[in-house]
């Protein structure tokens, strides 16, 4: 049954990506086709595309997303246990954040942001079939890891896509400025500019994302909280001074202080979209990255 799930999550994420890139090279190369100037202004690069997802595109991503969510039930908790490793981890991040571009994408066009989820969420989806290095962990019924766990995983998926929206948001920053500095049009026809043309402007692209990391640091405090409690019901203490809880704290500080800097100075641009990707590498090294390392490179299994 779960193999029958990861094929159907897989081809439903993978359908759904290429169709998208089908699309956007239709877009890219139209112009091109058609006869219209390099130099021309090329409306339909962004009025064919400021609908966003098409109506059946986004019923079959909820199909994919709700087939995804089994299959993330069922092989994270078999028979009222718990196997969880850093795929696992991987695999619930871009589950949450394809879910949480799926909301989006009721409100904004973001395709380009769709051209980047969807291969992402469909690799990440057949991950745990390759790195089978998990561990059944032994307090899974406990309701204070429970919610523990619940609110780590969505605070990972709304940094996940915060990070993937910076990456969009530096890459139409550098087209921008490389627009300023030639006397020349910027041409409409390559395939990377009609990408970023299929994004809302910069500044609404900005208060995305700055949505988001404030929702995020709310749930990252709290799976702080929740993780120093639940540790201290465990094994009657509150912290346990190791990578995870270093890297997770030096996480909830960058945040802390990016929040902080925008609220006070209006911190901006590419200096503050490397500090947000700098956060989240700071996020996986807590959980994703140092598992990965403990089961995958030194085959030991780890809490």
């Amino acid at each position: 049954m779960d193999i029958v799930l990861y094929a159907l999550t897989a081809l439903l994420y993978g359908g759904l990506a290429v169709a998208g890139w089908r699309a956007h090279r239709h877009t890219a190369i139209g112009p091109a086709l058609a006869g219209i100037p390099a130099g021309a202004p090329v409306p339909s690069a962004r009025a064919s595309k400021a609908s966003g997802m098409s109506g059946i595109g986004r019923a079959l991503l909820f199909i994919a997303l709700l087939v995804h969510g089994v299959l993330l039930h069922t092989t994270i908790f078999p028979q009222n246990a718990m196997v969880f490793g850093f795929a696992f981890a991987l695999s619930a991040m871009f589950w949450l954040g394809a879910g949480i571009y799926w909301i989006e994408s009721f409100f904004f066009p973001l395709d380009g942001l769709r051209l980047l989820v969807l291969p992402l969420a469909c690799l990440a989806s057949l991950m745990p079939l390759v790195f089978g290095g998990v561990r059944v962990l032994p307090y899974s019924a406990a309701p204070m890891f429970k919610l523990h766990f619940l609110i780590a995983n969505i605070a990972y998926g709304l940094f996940a896509i915060a990070a993937l929206h910076a990456i969009l948001m530096m890459m139409v920053e550098k087209r921008l400025q490389g627009m300023r500095g030639t006397a020349a049009r910027h041409t409409s026809n390559g395939w990377l500019s009609s990408w970023l043309d299929t994004l809302p402007p910069l500044l609404t692209l900005e208060k995305l994302l700055f949505r988001l990391i404030a929702a995020g640091f709310v749930l990252l405090t709290l799976t702080l909280v929740s993780g120093i409690a639940f540790n201290e019901q465990l094994v009657d203490r509150a912290f346990k001074l190791d990578h995870k809880t270093v890297f997770a704290f030096l996480s909830w500080l960058m945040f802390g202080a990016l929040l902080t800097a925008r609220r006070v100075s209006g911190w901006r641009g590419r200096a503050a979209l490397r500090w947000v990707l700098a956060s989240f590498v700071a996020l996986l090294l807590a959980y994703v990255g140092s598992r990965f390392v403990f089961e995958v490179l030194l085959h030991r299994a780890v809490v």
